[in-house]
């Protein structure tokens, strides 16, 4: 729905009737995860995707029933369904797609002002006959079922996934047999980069295609400048240790040590290891990293705290230039965060899509 939410405005503002479709369970090889929306008009026009195009054409039809019925409806596409040929979702995948009219217009504005805003938000879904929606921020509801404890369950449930990020089916407790959809739309998770190097700035720039919100911080004011590195959010100029000691860090939060430089990198990884983070890496030579576990051991840090660190930084991709070393950098933190082996493809066996975290 993120992707989608501006056009559903636009056709809420404009008094257009519509249906929305959202993946709303996955299994093998599925093209696209949970949450992965696609909306159709009356007049036929459609945005989105739920399964990369394999069975859009059916969702598509759905949608329509829908709008014309007025009734929310569930359908499974799988390969050994005897439609799998029919629409075409031969990845060997299985979506679970529900169809509903539209959210009510609160619903649709208070997710896109959300957005907008750079402000977490988490839409329930009720699996249900009724479909019905709820929208769930900091301090602000919208929609619902109308029945007060199944709302205020929902709601609670809702908060829940979206301090981590998470997004799934959830059985609504005061209810036996009721389930809901909760999709979160998180803030963008943090890519900390500390070093104004040049590889920096390649490590910035597709973080940022990826989604992260981007911070390069170096103790030398006359690197860590916003001419510098364009594609960062913020540039700061400060300490690395003392900096990242003082900002908010989470779970999907990645800190990117590029200094190797001791007098910076100790200090910052002292720190680094201790916190909440989801992935540290460090880079330098194999020697430079012997020799930085040496000097964090003297500091007192942990074997476990040490096994967190990932150094030299990135995969074996034999990377040489600046972008190549970025996609090393960026690919190592992708397989740490989505539970990748980093295998080829072709090692490996089971669904080629993992389960999203946020």
């Amino acid at each position: 729905m993120r992707e989608i939410v501006d056009r559903l405005r636009a056709w809420q503002s404009a008094g257009r009737r519509y249906a929305l479709a959202t993946v709303v369970r996955t299994g093998g090889s599925a093209p696209r995860s949970p949450g992965a929306a696609m909306a159709v008009a009356e007049d036929g026009e459609a945005v989105g995707s739920v399964s990369g195009g394999c069975v859009e054409s059916a969702v598509y039809e759905l949608c329509h029933r829908v709008m014309e019925t007025g009734t929310a409806a569930r359908e499974t596409f799988g390969y050994s369904d005897e439609t799998a040929l029919a629409v075409g979702l031969t990845c060997g995948g299985v979506i679970e797609v529900l169809v509903q009219p539209a959210p009510p217009p609160p619903v649709v504005e208070s997710v896109a002002e959300a957005l907008a805003a750079g402000r977490p938000m988490a839409v329930a879904h009720m699996l249900d006959a009724s479909a019905a929606t709820l929208a769930v921020g900091s301090g602000v509801r919208h929609g619902g079922t109308g029945d007060p404890q199944v709302d205020a369950v929902v709601a609670a449930e809702a908060e829940a996934m979206l301090a981590g990020g998470a997004t799934g089916v959830r059985t609504v407790r005061c209810r036996p047999g009721l389930e809901v959809f909760i999709t979160s739309f998180a803030t963008p998770p943090r890519l900390l980069i500390f070093g104004a190097i040049d590889y920096a700035a390649t490590t910035a720039t597709l973080g940022r295609f990826l989604g992260h919100h981007v911070t390069v911080c170096d103790a030398r004011p006359v690197f860590a400048t916003p001419a510098r590195f364009p594609d960062a959010h913020e540039v700061v100029a400060d300490w690395p240790h003392r900096y990242l000691a003082a900002t908010t860090v989470d779970s999907r939060t990645a800190v990117v040590v590029l200094t190797h430089d001791a007098k910076f990198d100790i200090p910052l990884l002292e720190v680094a290891l201790r916190l909440p983070v989801g992935y540290v890496g460090a880079m330098g030579s194999r020697r430079t990293h012997a020799e930085r576990l040496t000097r964090l051991r003297r500091a007192g840090l942990t074997d476990i705290e040490l096994a967190r660190l990932r150094s030299p930084i990135g995969l074996d991709l034999g990377a040489h230039t600046a972008e190549e070393t970025a996609v090393s950098i960026m690919a190592e933190l992708i397989s740490v965060r989505r539970g990748g082996t980093a295998l080829p493809l072709t090692r490996t066996e089971g669904p080629l899509h993992h389960d999203a975290t946020g």
